[in-house]
């Protein structure tokens, strides 16, 4: 669906993308998320692809045809920037029917499709309320629905929940999900929210430093990152050493299955891929004493002080600090780095 052959990007002499390729659309695959920490470049591939910053090397081609000479009003995508970039003091039917307008749509087809897109969106009773008395939540949705009217070929959006609280940001990356996927508009959505990738992209890219290191299903991210620095960013805390032989692995922390060739290999430790309980006796691979205690949402993670150096764990047990524990791995929740 979208090419991306060799590209650069430019800021006078500031390199911010430099020989980048990347291939994005595939059948079963329709919102690609585009994860990386900030300032890696996201967002200027994103203007690239909307035709809304000049290329310095390479092309951008849209189904086998190249975007160079085409401006960014006539490649027919849709952009959904972090604020919405709505039209003050309109309504919301009047930010919606923008597009259509300029694309001389009738009357009655305006009509018809911003009605259309206000039930997609979930805002059918609020077509002639301004958008400066609407919610976060609900401009963004508006947004959305402008972007998604003209039927555009591609739907680009940038940050859309960056600004908005956590518990908002979960429901509405899961909406927008499902919204644009009843629209049946390919998507390529940016993101630094690890959280937001996983509900929103059916395929979640990395970026570092203005590359693409890993392009993959969600499941397969998590479970085999590319590279340590590509574990760390996805929320692996701890790296240790296995070796592997017949599918049963030996680590620091003791035996696990583990699908993996044999020899030895660097796994990946979030928090929940350790446990730990207090000590009955010595029956534990690690122990170590707690460091650190902090009550989660999820549970309680502690920071667990060992011999093989510091390791965060969780535990459903009372413990406090200066506690000695006995660490135990969770086999379904290591990440095989590299394989």
């Amino acid at each position: 669906m979208l090419e991306i052959d060799a590209v650069g990007v430019r800021y006078g002499s500031t390199v911010v993308l430099d020989d980048l390729i990347w291939t994005v659309g595939t059948s079963g695959s329709p919102v690609t998320a585009l994860l990386g920490p900030s300032g890696c470049g996201k967002s200027t591939l994103l203007r690239a692809v909307a035709g809304l910053e000049p290329l310095s090397a390479g092309h951008i081609r849209f189904d086998g045809a190249d975007l160079a000479k085409v401006p960014a009003h006539r490649r027919d995508f849709g952009v959904v920037f972090q604020d919405g970039q709505l039209f003050g003091g309109r309504s919301v039917e009047s930010n919606v029917a923008y597009g259509l307008r300029m694309r001389r749509w009738s009357r009655q087809e305006i009509r018809a499709r911003v009605a259309e897109m206000l039930d997609l969106v979930r805002l059918p009773d609020l077509g002639r309320r301004s958008v400066d008395e609407l919610s976060g939540g609900q401009a963004q949705r508006v947004a959305l629905a402008r972007a998604l009217a003209p039927r555009p070929r591609l739907l680009l959006l940038d940050e859309p929940l960056a600004a908005l609280d956590r518990l908002l940001r979960d429901q509405l990356a899961t909406e927008i999900a499902e919204i644009v996927r009843a629209a049946a508009t390919p998507t390529i959505v940016v993101t630094h929210d690890h959280t937001e990738a996983a509900l929103m992209g059916d395929t979640i890219s990395v970026m570092r430093s203005g590359e693409i290191v890993q392009n993959a299903a969600p499941e397969q991210l998590w479970s085999r990152p590319v590279d340590e620095w590509t574990a760390r960013f996805l929320g692996v805390t701890s790296v240790i050493d296995a070796d592997v032989s017949d599918a049963q692995a030996a680590t620091p922390i003791g035996p696990l299955t583990l699908e993996a060739p044999d020899g030895r290999h660097r796994l990946g430790l979030r928090p929940e891929s350790v446990r730990a309980r207090r000590l009955s006796g010595p029956d534990a691979a690690v122990t170590g004493v707690v460091g650190m205690v902090a009550d989660l949402p999820a549970g309680r993670r502690l920071r667990v002080v060992t011999e093989i150096g510091e390791i965060d764990a969780v535990t459903s047990e009372r413990v406090v600090i200066g506690d000695r524990v006995g660490l135990s791995i969770v086999g379904e929740r290591v990440a095989v780095i590299g394989s």
